[in-house]
C-alpha cells in the first residue's frame, strides 16, 4: 500500500475539521463542497504556471482544452489572470 501524499493529507485533514465544525449537524453535499473548494485554486494555480496559455494548462490537468474552458467559465476564470 502507497504512502498517503501531502495533497490527500491536506484534504483529510479539511475533512476531518469540516465535520468537528459542524457540532451534531448534518453533513450535506459533501462532494460538491470539496470539488468547488478545490477545483478553482488547482485550475488558477496550474494556469498561472502555464501563464495563461491553456494548451499547457490543459495538458499539465489531463483534461481537454474544451473542458479546461468550460470549468473556467464556470469558475469565473479568464486565461488564468484571475
Amino acid at each position: 500500500m502507497s504512502e498517503e501524499s501531502e495533497l490527500a493529507r491536506s484534504v483529510r485533514r479539511a475533512i476531518d475539521g469540516y465535520f468537528r465544525d459542524l457540532d451534531g449537524g448534518k453533513p450535506h453535499a459533501l462532494y460538491d463542497l470539496v470539488i468547488q473548494s478545490v477545483e478553482r485554486p488547482m485550475l488558477q494555480s496550474v494556469l498561472e504556471r502555464a501563464s495563461g496559455n491553456q494548451s499547457r494548462a490543459a495538458a499539465i490537468l489531463g483534461l481537454n482544452r474544451n473542458t479546461l474552458r468550460k470549468k473556467m467559465r464556470e469558475h469565473g476564470l479568464d486565461g488564468g489572470r484571475q
